[in-house]
């Protein structure tokens, strides 16, 4: 017996054609449409029709398709309603919840990181770094992965975060204190922030870093992925300690 699919069967399926451009720039013909959903080409062509009429389609004299015009304005309409807060406040009290420890969100602004968002957990030492204070890049877990994943060519130790798809930073900006840091990617694998865990320097070491490591990692991949970024760099098995 056939799986029913969840939701409404023609919504799903025009779903999947749209889908299938993820990969394309060049447009799709409906043979590539078939080949890439398992559709008929008769349900194909139907529903191409009707995301052409809506604008989410647009055919070409060559008989191929493209992504329509009204994906680029919904996407307009999303982005100027969208706010990052309501995306990574959940991940960061997820994340602290599940350490004990502080965590934060920091973007790049020029040659400064600038702390965006801050939870911290009521533990008598704590990290303080405040909302909206700048902070150095030079120095310190997710200054290095701001670097690491918005600079062009790197090269030494920037280019093994780069490669490794964290830092962890011991005594940079305080000597008492150590983070680990990822990046957060939007579509298009476009930084948009670093996610930091701090953690006092005498409460830190290869015991509680295995244990906090995945927890960071997976904080980046479940904000990467609300952001509709590449979560695989976040998979597992993780490079060994990558410190700056």
């Amino acid at each position: 017996m056939a799986t029913e699919e969840p939701g409404v069967a023609a919504v799903n399926r025009a779903l999947s054609i749209l889908k299938a451009f993820e990969d394309s720039i060049d447009g799709m013909t409906l043979t590539d449409l078939t080949n890439a959903t398992g559709l008929y080409h008769s349900t194909i062509l139907r529903l191409c029709e009707s995301l052409e009429h809506f604008g989410y389609l647009k055919r070409l004299e060559d008989g191929r398709y493209m992504l329509g015009p009204m994906l680029f304005h919904l996407g307009m309409i999303y982005q100027t309603s969208f706010r990052l807060r309501d995306y990574a406040l959940p991940v960061l009290r997820t994340l602290v919840k599940e350490t004990g420890e502080t965590a934060a969100v920091y973007v790049r602004e020029g040659d400064e990181r600038l702390c965006l968002y801050r939870v911290e957990w009521q533990r008598s030492v704590r990290m303080h770094v405040r909302e909206g204070e700048r902070l150095t890049l030079e120095a310190g877990a997710a200054g290095h992965v701001l670097r690491a994943f918005s600079d062009g060519a790197v090269k030494g130790n920037l280019k093994k975060v780069r490669e490794h798809g964290y830092c962890v930073s011991l005594g940079e900006r305080e000597p008492e204190s150590a983070a680990i840091a990822v990046p957060v990617f939007r579509t298009g694998q476009e930084l948009v922030c670093a996610i930091s865990l701090g953690v006092p320097r005498y409460r830190f070491d290869r015991k509680s870093f295995d244990v906090y490591l995945p927890k960071v990692m997976e904080a980046g991949a479940a904000l990467t992925k609300a952001l509709g970024g590449d979560v695989s760099l976040f998979e597992p098995p993780y490079a060994h300690f990558s410190g700056v």
